[in-house]
Protein backbone atom coordinates (compact mmCIF):
# COMPACT_ATOMS: atom_id res chain seq x y z
CA UNK A 1 0.00 0.00 0.00
CA UNK A 2 1.42 3.47 -0.91
CA UNK A 3 2.69 5.44 2.11
CA UNK A 4 0.43 8.43 1.42
CA UNK A 5 -2.67 6.26 1.20
CA UNK A 6 -1.73 4.42 4.38
CA UNK A 7 -1.18 7.72 6.20
CA UNK A 8 -4.48 9.13 4.93
CA UNK A 9 -6.35 6.05 6.12
CA UNK A 10 -4.73 6.24 9.55
CA UNK A 11 -5.58 9.94 9.83
CA UNK A 12 -9.20 9.25 8.90
CA UNK A 13 -9.36 6.28 11.23
CA UNK A 14 -7.98 8.08 14.29
CA UNK A 15 -10.12 11.16 13.57
CA UNK A 16 -13.23 8.98 13.39
CA UNK A 17 -12.20 7.17 16.57
CA UNK A 18 -11.69 10.50 18.41
CA UNK A 19 -15.11 11.70 17.22
CA UNK A 20 -16.73 8.46 18.39
CA UNK A 21 -15.13 8.69 21.84
CA UNK A 22 -16.18 12.32 22.27
CA UNK A 23 -19.64 11.58 20.86
CA UNK A 24 -20.15 8.66 23.24
CA UNK A 25 -19.14 10.74 26.27
CA UNK A 26 -21.28 13.68 25.12
CA UNK A 27 -24.29 11.43 24.48
CA UNK A 28 -23.93 9.79 27.90
CA UNK A 29 -23.69 13.21 29.53
CA UNK A 30 -26.59 14.86 27.66
CA UNK A 31 -29.05 11.97 27.85
CA UNK A 32 -28.25 11.29 31.49
CA UNK A 33 -29.07 7.59 31.03
CA UNK A 34 -29.12 5.83 34.41
CA UNK A 35 -28.60 2.14 35.13
CA UNK A 36 -29.63 2.32 38.78
CA UNK A 37 -31.74 4.91 40.58
CA UNK A 38 -33.99 5.29 43.60
CA UNK A 39 -37.65 6.17 43.22
CA UNK A 40 -37.20 9.96 43.47
CA UNK A 41 -33.65 10.04 42.06
CA UNK A 42 -32.00 10.65 45.41
CA UNK A 43 -29.32 8.14 44.39
CA UNK A 44 -28.40 7.00 40.89
CA UNK A 45 -25.62 5.53 38.78
CA UNK A 46 -25.57 6.37 35.10
CA UNK A 47 -23.73 5.75 31.84
CA UNK A 48 -21.53 8.84 32.15
CA UNK A 49 -20.29 7.75 35.58
CA UNK A 50 -19.71 4.24 34.26
CA UNK A 51 -17.53 5.56 31.41
CA UNK A 52 -15.38 7.59 33.79
CA UNK A 53 -15.14 4.66 36.20
CA UNK A 54 -14.02 2.29 33.43
CA UNK A 55 -11.45 4.85 32.33
CA UNK A 56 -9.91 5.00 35.82
CA UNK A 57 -9.95 1.20 36.06
CA UNK A 58 -8.25 0.73 32.68
CA UNK A 59 -5.68 3.42 33.48
CA UNK A 60 -4.84 1.76 36.79
CA UNK A 61 -4.53 -1.71 35.22
CA UNK A 62 -2.18 -0.58 32.44
CA UNK A 63 -0.09 1.39 34.97
CA UNK A 64 0.22 -1.76 37.09
CA UNK A 65 1.35 -3.79 34.07
CA UNK A 66 3.95 -1.16 33.18
CA UNK A 67 5.30 -1.14 36.74
CA UNK A 68 5.56 -4.92 36.69
CA UNK A 69 7.60 -4.65 33.49
CA UNK A 70 9.82 -1.95 35.08
CA UNK A 71 10.61 -4.19 38.03
CA UNK A 72 12.09 -6.85 35.76
CA UNK A 73 15.87 -6.77 35.78
CA UNK A 74 17.09 -4.93 32.70
CA UNK A 75 20.04 -5.94 30.59
CA UNK A 76 23.42 -4.47 31.60
CA UNK A 77 23.98 -1.15 29.87
CA UNK A 78 27.11 -0.70 27.79
CA UNK A 79 28.43 2.66 28.93
CA UNK A 80 29.88 3.44 25.52
CA UNK A 81 27.29 6.04 24.52
CA UNK A 82 28.09 9.70 25.15
CA UNK A 83 25.65 11.69 27.27
CA UNK A 84 25.44 15.40 28.08
CA UNK A 85 23.47 16.74 31.04
CA UNK A 86 21.99 20.22 30.43
CA UNK A 87 21.05 22.24 33.51
CA UNK A 88 18.79 25.31 33.13
CA UNK A 89 19.19 27.92 35.90
CA UNK A 90 17.46 31.20 36.69
CA UNK A 91 17.83 33.17 39.95
CA UNK A 92 18.16 29.87 41.80
CA UNK A 93 18.21 29.56 45.56
CA UNK A 94 21.89 28.95 46.48
CA UNK A 95 21.02 25.99 48.69
CA UNK A 96 19.02 24.24 45.97
CA UNK A 97 21.73 24.87 43.38
CA UNK A 98 24.41 23.35 45.62
CA UNK A 99 22.25 20.27 46.17
CA UNK A 100 21.65 19.97 42.43
CA UNK A 101 25.33 20.22 41.46
CA UNK A 102 26.32 17.95 44.34
CA UNK A 103 23.94 15.26 43.08
CA UNK A 104 25.42 15.63 39.58
CA UNK A 105 28.88 14.87 40.98
CA UNK A 106 27.51 11.61 42.39
CA UNK A 107 25.98 10.37 39.12
CA UNK A 108 27.20 6.87 38.30
CA UNK A 109 28.00 7.55 34.66
CA UNK A 110 31.63 7.93 33.57
CA UNK A 111 32.48 10.69 31.13
CA UNK A 112 29.21 12.58 31.60
CA UNK A 113 29.40 16.07 30.09
CA UNK A 114 27.66 18.78 32.15
CA UNK A 115 26.46 22.07 30.65
CA UNK A 116 24.83 24.63 32.95
CA UNK A 117 23.36 27.72 31.28
CA UNK A 118 22.25 30.62 33.47
CA UNK A 119 19.44 32.89 32.26
CA UNK A 120 21.09 36.18 33.11
CA UNK A 121 24.60 37.63 32.93
CA UNK A 122 24.41 40.52 35.39
CA UNK A 123 26.25 40.95 38.67
CA UNK A 124 23.25 39.50 40.50
CA UNK A 125 23.70 36.23 38.59
CA UNK A 126 27.43 35.71 39.23
CA UNK A 127 26.83 33.84 42.50
CA UNK A 128 25.66 30.82 40.46
CA UNK A 129 28.99 30.73 38.63
CA UNK A 130 30.78 30.82 41.99
CA UNK A 131 28.69 27.90 43.26
CA UNK A 132 29.41 25.99 40.05
CA UNK A 133 33.18 26.35 40.66
CA UNK A 134 32.77 25.59 44.36
CA UNK A 135 30.93 22.28 43.83
CA UNK A 136 32.31 20.95 40.54
CA UNK A 137 35.77 22.50 40.71
CA UNK A 138 37.58 24.52 38.10
CA UNK A 139 40.14 22.03 36.76
CA UNK A 140 37.85 20.50 34.12
CA UNK A 141 35.46 23.44 33.92
CA UNK A 142 35.09 26.07 31.26
CA UNK A 143 33.09 29.22 31.99
CA UNK A 144 31.95 32.20 29.95
CA UNK A 145 29.92 35.31 30.73
CA UNK A 146 28.09 36.38 27.59
CA UNK A 147 26.28 39.71 27.49
CA UNK A 148 24.22 38.43 24.57
CA UNK A 149 22.83 35.05 23.47
CA UNK A 150 22.26 33.16 20.24
CA UNK A 151 19.31 35.38 19.29
CA UNK A 152 20.04 38.75 20.90
CA UNK A 153 23.16 40.88 21.04
CA UNK A 154 24.50 42.35 24.23
CA UNK A 155 25.01 46.11 24.78
CA UNK A 156 27.43 47.39 22.14
CA UNK A 157 27.94 43.90 20.67
CA UNK A 158 28.36 43.85 16.89
CA UNK A 159 27.19 41.05 14.62
CA UNK A 160 30.78 39.87 14.14
CA UNK A 161 31.36 39.87 17.90
CA UNK A 162 28.17 37.86 18.39
CA UNK A 163 29.35 35.29 15.84
CA UNK A 164 32.69 35.00 17.65
CA UNK A 165 30.88 34.53 20.95
CA UNK A 166 28.73 31.77 19.44
CA UNK A 167 31.79 29.89 18.19
CA UNK A 168 33.53 30.38 21.54
CA UNK A 169 30.55 28.96 23.45
CA UNK A 170 30.35 25.93 21.15
CA UNK A 171 34.09 25.28 21.41
CA UNK A 172 34.07 25.70 25.20
CA UNK A 173 31.16 23.28 25.70
CA UNK A 174 32.63 20.61 23.44
CA UNK A 175 36.17 20.80 24.90
CA UNK A 176 35.33 20.77 28.61
CA UNK A 177 33.71 18.12 30.77
CA UNK A 178 31.99 20.80 32.84
CA UNK A 179 30.92 24.14 31.40
CA UNK A 180 28.89 27.06 32.73
CA UNK A 181 27.50 29.82 30.49
CA UNK A 182 25.96 33.02 31.80
CA UNK A 183 24.02 34.75 29.04
CA UNK A 184 21.59 37.59 28.42
CA UNK A 185 18.11 36.91 29.83
CA UNK A 186 15.77 35.29 27.34
CA UNK A 187 13.67 32.72 29.19
CA UNK A 188 14.08 29.01 29.79
CA UNK A 189 13.70 28.07 26.12
CA UNK A 190 16.60 30.38 25.22
CA UNK A 191 18.74 28.75 27.90
CA UNK A 192 17.93 25.24 26.68
CA UNK A 193 18.55 26.27 23.09
CA UNK A 194 22.05 27.51 23.97
CA UNK A 195 22.95 24.18 25.57
CA UNK A 196 21.52 22.11 22.70
CA UNK A 197 23.05 24.31 19.99
CA UNK A 198 26.46 24.38 21.64
CA UNK A 199 26.52 20.58 21.95
CA UNK A 200 25.54 20.04 18.33
CA UNK A 201 26.12 16.43 17.29
CA UNK A 202 28.99 15.88 19.76
CA UNK A 203 26.99 13.48 21.99
CA UNK A 204 24.53 10.62 21.47
CA UNK A 205 22.00 11.54 24.16
CA UNK A 206 20.98 14.71 25.97
CA UNK A 207 19.65 14.66 29.52
CA UNK A 208 17.79 17.68 30.87
CA UNK A 209 17.58 18.90 34.45
CA UNK A 210 16.43 21.99 36.36
CA UNK A 211 18.68 23.76 38.84
CA UNK A 212 16.39 22.96 41.79
CA UNK A 213 16.60 19.20 41.21
CA UNK A 214 18.46 16.52 43.16
CA UNK A 215 19.28 13.51 40.96
CA UNK A 216 19.51 9.87 41.96
CA UNK A 217 23.02 8.49 41.14
CA UNK A 218 21.49 5.82 38.87
CA UNK A 219 19.02 8.07 37.03
CA UNK A 220 21.17 8.57 33.91
CA UNK A 221 21.95 4.87 33.52
CA UNK A 222 18.31 3.84 33.95
CA UNK A 223 17.02 6.25 31.30
CA UNK A 224 19.85 5.31 28.96
CA UNK A 225 18.85 1.65 29.38
CA UNK A 226 15.40 2.36 27.91
CA UNK A 227 16.80 4.24 24.91
CA UNK A 228 19.51 1.67 24.20
CA UNK A 229 17.14 -1.31 24.38
CA UNK A 230 14.55 0.06 21.94
CA UNK A 231 15.59 2.19 18.94
CA UNK A 232 11.94 3.18 18.44
CA UNK A 233 12.03 5.21 21.68
CA UNK A 234 13.01 8.84 21.17
CA UNK A 235 12.69 10.17 24.71
CA UNK A 236 12.27 8.91 28.26
CA UNK A 237 11.32 10.54 31.56
CA UNK A 238 11.84 9.52 35.16
CA UNK A 239 10.00 9.63 38.46
CA UNK A 240 9.92 13.21 39.76
CA UNK A 241 9.24 13.52 43.47
CA UNK A 242 9.14 16.55 45.77
CA UNK A 243 12.24 17.76 47.59
CA UNK A 244 10.44 20.13 49.98
CA UNK A 245 7.27 18.09 50.50
CA UNK A 246 7.01 18.89 54.22
CA UNK A 247 7.52 22.65 53.90
CA UNK A 248 3.78 23.39 53.75
CA UNK A 249 0.38 21.83 53.14
CA UNK A 250 0.45 22.85 49.47
CA UNK A 251 3.85 21.24 48.85
CA UNK A 252 2.71 18.07 50.63
CA UNK A 253 -0.46 17.74 48.56
CA UNK A 254 1.62 18.44 45.46
CA UNK A 255 3.90 15.55 46.42
CA UNK A 256 1.07 13.00 46.50
CA UNK A 257 -0.35 14.42 43.26
CA UNK A 258 3.07 14.16 41.59
CA UNK A 259 3.34 10.51 42.55
CA UNK A 260 -0.02 9.66 41.01
CA UNK A 261 0.67 11.77 37.91
CA UNK A 262 3.92 9.94 37.22
CA UNK A 263 3.31 6.44 38.56
CA UNK A 264 -0.28 5.98 37.42
CA UNK A 265 -1.05 8.40 34.57
CA UNK A 266 2.35 8.50 32.85
CA UNK A 267 3.05 4.86 33.62
CA UNK A 268 -0.17 4.02 31.77
CA UNK A 269 0.87 6.20 28.82
CA UNK A 270 4.28 4.54 28.85
CA UNK A 271 2.66 1.13 28.45
CA UNK A 272 1.53 2.30 25.01
CA UNK A 273 4.71 4.27 24.26
CA UNK A 274 3.03 7.69 24.23
CA UNK A 275 4.03 9.67 27.34
CA UNK A 276 2.78 13.16 26.51
CA UNK A 277 5.16 15.17 28.69
CA UNK A 278 8.73 14.30 29.66
CA UNK A 279 9.20 16.52 32.68
CA UNK A 280 11.98 19.13 32.73
CA UNK A 281 13.63 18.00 35.99
CA UNK A 282 14.40 14.51 34.63
CA UNK A 283 14.35 13.51 30.96
CA UNK A 284 16.61 12.19 28.21
CA UNK A 285 16.37 12.46 24.41
CA UNK A 286 18.16 11.08 21.38
CA UNK A 287 20.36 13.98 20.34
CA UNK A 288 20.07 13.19 16.62
CA UNK A 289 16.30 13.79 16.85
CA UNK A 290 16.69 16.85 19.03
CA UNK A 291 19.08 18.51 16.58
CA UNK A 292 16.67 17.67 13.76
CA UNK A 293 13.86 19.85 15.15
CA UNK A 294 15.86 22.29 17.32
CA UNK A 295 15.10 25.42 15.27
CA UNK A 296 11.42 24.55 14.83
CA UNK A 297 11.11 23.89 18.57
CA UNK A 298 12.75 27.20 19.48
CA UNK A 299 10.70 29.24 16.98
CA UNK A 300 7.33 27.75 17.98
CA UNK A 301 4.42 30.19 17.70
CA UNK A 302 0.76 29.98 18.66
CA UNK A 303 -1.91 32.31 17.26
CA UNK A 304 0.84 34.63 16.03
CA UNK A 305 2.66 34.85 19.37
CA UNK A 306 6.03 33.29 20.15
CA UNK A 307 5.73 30.55 22.77
CA UNK A 308 7.73 31.18 25.94
CA UNK A 309 6.56 28.35 28.21
CA UNK A 310 5.70 24.66 27.86
CA UNK A 311 9.24 23.94 26.60
CA UNK A 312 9.40 20.37 27.94
CA UNK A 313 5.93 19.39 26.72
CA UNK A 314 6.71 20.71 23.24
CA UNK A 315 10.02 18.81 23.18
CA UNK A 316 8.05 15.65 23.91
CA UNK A 317 5.49 16.49 21.23
CA UNK A 318 8.26 17.00 18.68
CA UNK A 319 9.55 13.50 19.42
CA UNK A 320 6.03 12.10 19.02
CA UNK A 321 5.54 14.04 15.78
CA UNK A 322 8.42 12.09 14.23
CA UNK A 323 6.69 8.81 15.04
CA UNK A 324 9.07 7.85 17.87
CA UNK A 325 7.81 6.46 21.16
CA UNK A 326 8.18 8.17 24.54
CA UNK A 327 8.56 6.19 27.75
CA UNK A 328 8.58 6.55 31.53
CA UNK A 329 10.68 4.60 34.02
CA UNK A 330 10.20 4.66 37.78
CA UNK A 331 13.73 3.24 38.16
CA UNK A 332 15.13 6.70 37.36
CA UNK A 333 14.36 9.16 40.16
CA UNK A 334 14.89 12.72 41.24
CA UNK A 335 13.65 15.24 43.79
CA UNK A 336 12.62 18.76 42.77
CA UNK A 337 11.37 21.91 44.48
CA UNK A 338 7.70 22.87 44.33
CA UNK A 339 5.93 26.08 45.44
CA UNK A 340 5.12 26.21 49.15
CA UNK A 341 2.70 29.13 48.89
CA UNK A 342 -0.78 28.90 47.45
CA UNK A 343 -0.46 31.90 45.11
CA UNK A 344 2.81 30.75 43.58
CA UNK A 345 1.39 27.25 43.14
CA UNK A 346 -1.72 28.68 41.48
CA UNK A 347 0.33 30.73 39.01
CA UNK A 348 2.45 27.68 38.21
CA UNK A 349 -0.64 25.54 37.55
CA UNK A 350 -2.17 28.23 35.33
CA UNK A 351 1.02 28.42 33.25
CA UNK A 352 1.14 24.61 32.95
CA UNK A 353 -2.53 24.54 31.92
CA UNK A 354 -1.86 27.04 29.14
CA UNK A 355 0.88 24.85 27.71
CA UNK A 356 -1.28 21.73 28.13
CA UNK A 357 -4.17 23.06 26.03
CA UNK A 358 -1.84 24.60 23.44
CA UNK A 359 0.15 21.38 23.09
CA UNK A 360 -3.05 19.31 23.04
CA UNK A 361 -3.89 20.90 19.70
CA UNK A 362 -0.39 20.22 18.35
CA UNK A 363 -0.43 16.68 19.70
CA UNK A 364 -3.70 15.95 17.91
CA UNK A 365 -1.90 16.29 14.56
CA UNK A 366 0.07 13.12 15.29
CA UNK A 367 -2.60 10.83 16.75
CA UNK A 368 -2.36 8.66 13.64
CA UNK A 369 1.31 7.86 14.29
CA UNK A 370 0.71 6.24 17.65
CA UNK A 371 -1.46 3.77 19.55
CA UNK A 372 -5.19 4.53 19.75
CA UNK A 373 -4.82 4.90 23.51
CA UNK A 374 -3.13 8.26 22.93
CA UNK A 375 -6.17 9.45 20.95
CA UNK A 376 -8.62 8.08 23.51
CA UNK A 377 -6.86 9.49 26.58
CA UNK A 378 -6.28 12.88 24.97
CA UNK A 379 -9.99 13.22 24.21
CA UNK A 380 -11.07 12.12 27.69
CA UNK A 381 -8.60 14.27 29.65
CA UNK A 382 -8.82 17.23 27.29
CA UNK A 383 -12.61 17.60 27.49
CA UNK A 384 -13.14 16.42 31.08
CA UNK A 385 -12.71 19.89 32.67
CA UNK A 386 -15.45 21.32 30.45
CA UNK A 387 -17.90 18.53 31.33
CA UNK A 388 -17.03 19.02 34.99
CA UNK A 389 -17.65 22.78 34.92
CA UNK A 390 -20.99 22.23 33.16
CA UNK A 391 -21.97 19.60 35.74
CA UNK A 392 -21.10 21.81 38.72
CA UNK A 393 -22.90 24.88 37.37
CA UNK A 394 -25.98 22.84 36.49
CA UNK A 395 -26.12 21.23 39.94
CA UNK A 396 -25.64 24.50 41.80
CA UNK A 397 -28.31 26.36 39.80
CA UNK A 398 -30.82 23.71 38.66
CA UNK A 399 -30.49 20.95 41.22
CA UNK A 400 -31.49 20.58 44.85
CA UNK A 401 -29.36 20.94 47.97
CA UNK A 402 -29.13 17.15 48.22
CA UNK A 403 -27.80 16.94 44.65
CA UNK A 404 -25.00 19.35 45.55
CA UNK A 405 -24.08 17.38 48.67
CA UNK A 406 -24.21 14.10 46.76
CA UNK A 407 -21.85 15.54 44.16
CA UNK A 408 -19.36 16.56 46.86
CA UNK A 409 -19.58 13.10 48.39
CA UNK A 410 -19.01 11.49 44.98
CA UNK A 411 -15.93 13.64 44.33
CA UNK A 412 -14.40 12.59 47.63
CA UNK A 413 -15.39 8.93 47.08
CA UNK A 414 -13.59 8.86 43.74
CA UNK A 415 -10.62 10.53 45.43
CA UNK A 416 -10.58 7.89 48.17
CA UNK A 417 -10.70 5.05 45.61
CA UNK A 418 -7.76 6.52 43.67
CA UNK A 419 -5.88 7.22 46.91
CA UNK A 420 -6.42 3.66 48.15
CA UNK A 421 -5.05 2.24 44.91
CA UNK A 422 -2.05 4.57 45.19
CA UNK A 423 -1.49 3.41 48.79
CA UNK A 424 -1.38 -0.21 47.65
CA UNK A 425 0.81 0.51 44.62
CA UNK A 426 3.32 2.65 46.52
CA UNK A 427 3.05 0.87 49.86
CA UNK A 428 2.68 4.18 51.73
CA UNK A 429 -0.22 5.30 53.92
CA UNK A 430 0.56 8.94 53.04
CA UNK A 431 -1.08 8.45 49.65
CA UNK A 432 -4.52 8.43 51.31
CA UNK A 433 -4.23 12.25 51.34
CA UNK A 434 -4.53 12.19 47.57
CA UNK A 435 -8.28 12.37 48.20
CA UNK A 436 -7.76 15.85 49.71
CA UNK A 437 -6.27 17.01 46.41
CA UNK A 438 -9.71 16.50 44.83
CA UNK A 439 -11.01 19.53 46.72
CA UNK A 440 -7.97 21.58 45.65
CA UNK A 441 -8.68 20.56 42.06
CA UNK A 442 -12.36 21.51 42.27
CA UNK A 443 -11.86 24.83 44.07
CA UNK A 444 -8.67 26.14 42.45
CA UNK A 445 -7.25 24.12 39.57
CA UNK A 446 -10.53 23.88 37.64
CA UNK A 447 -11.09 27.67 37.41
CA UNK A 448 -7.35 28.11 36.73
CA UNK A 449 -7.74 25.85 33.68
CA UNK A 450 -10.61 27.96 32.35
CA UNK A 451 -8.61 31.13 32.95
CA UNK A 452 -5.62 29.57 31.20
CA UNK A 453 -7.71 29.03 28.07
CA UNK A 454 -9.03 32.60 28.16
CA UNK A 455 -5.48 34.01 28.46
CA UNK A 456 -3.62 31.35 26.50
CA UNK A 457 -1.67 33.87 24.41
CA UNK A 458 -0.55 35.88 27.44
CA UNK A 459 2.93 35.00 28.69
CA UNK A 460 3.89 37.94 30.88
CA UNK A 461 3.50 36.24 34.22
CA UNK A 462 4.03 32.90 35.89
CA UNK A 463 6.26 31.52 38.63
CA UNK A 464 9.31 33.58 39.51
CA UNK A 465 12.89 32.68 40.36
CA UNK A 466 13.41 31.09 43.76
CA UNK A 467 16.01 33.55 45.02
CA UNK A 468 13.55 36.45 44.77
CA UNK A 469 9.90 35.37 45.04
CA UNK A 470 7.47 37.73 43.33
CA UNK A 471 3.89 37.75 44.63
CA UNK A 472 1.36 37.86 41.77
CA UNK A 473 -2.30 38.10 42.68
CA UNK A 474 -3.62 37.58 39.14
CA UNK A 475 -4.19 33.89 39.83
CA UNK A 476 -6.79 34.75 42.48
CA UNK A 477 -9.10 36.32 39.88
CA UNK A 478 -10.53 33.09 38.39
CA UNK A 479 -10.74 31.44 41.82
CA UNK A 480 -12.65 34.42 43.24
CA UNK A 481 -15.08 34.41 40.30
CA UNK A 482 -15.55 30.63 40.63
CA UNK A 483 -16.27 30.85 44.38
CA UNK A 484 -18.77 33.67 43.75
CA UNK A 485 -20.53 31.58 41.08
CA UNK A 486 -20.77 28.56 43.40
CA UNK A 487 -21.93 30.51 46.44
CA UNK A 488 -24.49 32.34 44.31
CA UNK A 489 -25.78 29.03 42.96
CA UNK A 490 -25.98 27.50 46.42
CA UNK A 491 -27.96 30.50 47.74
CA UNK A 492 -30.25 30.46 44.70
CA UNK A 493 -30.95 26.73 45.03
CA UNK A 494 -31.58 26.96 48.78
CA UNK A 495 -34.03 29.87 48.35
CA UNK A 496 -36.07 28.35 45.52
CA UNK A 497 -36.25 24.82 46.93
CA UNK A 498 -39.48 23.60 48.50
CA UNK A 499 -39.59 22.07 51.95
CA UNK A 500 -37.60 18.87 52.27
CA UNK A 501 -39.50 15.61 52.20
CA UNK A 502 -38.90 13.16 55.05
CA UNK A 503 -36.83 10.89 52.80
CA UNK A 504 -34.77 13.77 51.43
CA UNK A 505 -34.20 15.10 54.94
CA UNK A 506 -32.84 11.70 56.04
CA UNK A 507 -30.51 11.58 53.03
CA UNK A 508 -29.40 15.18 53.62
CA UNK A 509 -28.59 14.67 57.30
CA UNK A 510 -26.87 11.32 56.66
CA UNK A 511 -24.82 12.76 53.82
CA UNK A 512 -23.81 15.82 55.84
CA UNK A 513 -22.71 13.64 58.77
CA UNK A 514 -20.78 11.34 56.45
CA UNK A 515 -19.07 14.30 54.73
CA UNK A 516 -18.19 15.85 58.10
CA UNK A 517 -16.79 12.53 59.37
CA UNK A 518 -14.62 12.24 56.28
CA UNK A 519 -13.06 15.65 56.86
CA UNK A 520 -12.59 15.08 60.60
CA UNK A 521 -10.86 11.74 59.94
CA UNK A 522 -8.58 13.10 57.18
CA UNK A 523 -7.67 16.24 59.12
CA UNK A 524 -6.89 14.15 62.21
CA UNK A 525 -4.64 11.89 60.14
CA UNK A 526 -2.98 14.93 58.58
CA UNK A 527 -2.24 16.46 61.98
CA UNK A 528 -0.91 13.14 63.28
CA UNK A 529 1.20 12.08 60.27
CA UNK A 530 2.12 15.21 58.35
CA UNK A 531 1.68 18.46 60.28
CA UNK A 532 4.22 17.49 62.96
CA UNK A 533 6.81 16.90 60.23
CA UNK A 534 6.03 20.22 58.54
CA UNK A 535 7.09 22.04 61.71
CA UNK A 536 10.65 20.70 61.51
CA UNK A 537 13.16 23.04 59.83
CA UNK A 538 14.91 20.18 58.00
CA UNK A 539 13.34 16.86 57.07
CA UNK A 540 15.44 13.85 56.17
CA UNK A 541 13.81 12.22 53.18
CA UNK A 542 13.60 8.52 52.47
CA UNK A 543 15.50 8.70 49.20
CA UNK A 544 19.14 7.94 49.89
CA UNK A 545 20.43 10.30 47.23
CA UNK A 546 18.94 13.41 48.85
CA UNK A 547 21.59 14.98 51.01
CA UNK A 548 19.57 17.75 52.57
Amino acid sequence: MPVRLSTALRVCGTSLFAALVLGAILAAYVTGYQFIRTEKHHLSFGLYGAILGLHLLAQSCFAFLEHRHMRLEGRPVKLQASVALCVAAYQEDPGYLRKCLGSIRRLSFPGLKVVMVVDGSGEDDRYMLDIFHEVLGSDQAGCYVWQGNFHARGPGETERAQQRAMRHVQDLVRRHTYSCILQKWGGKREVMYTAFRALGDSVDYVQVCDSDTVLDPACTVEMLRILEEDPRVGGVGGDVQILNKYDSWISFLSSVRYWVAFNVERACQSYFGCVQCISGPLGMYRNALLQQFLEAWYNQTFLGSKCSFGDDRHLTNRILSLGYRTKYTARSKCLTETPTRYLRWLNQQTRWSKSYFREWLYNALWFHKHHLWMTYESVVTGFFPFFLVATVVQLFYRGRVWNILLFLLTVQLVGIVKATYACLLRGSAEMIFMSLYALLYMSSLLPAKMFAIATITKSGWGTSGRRTLVVNFMGLLPVSVWVAVLLGGLAYTACRQDLFSDTELVFLISGAVLYACYWVALLALYLALVARRCSKPQEQYSLAFAEV
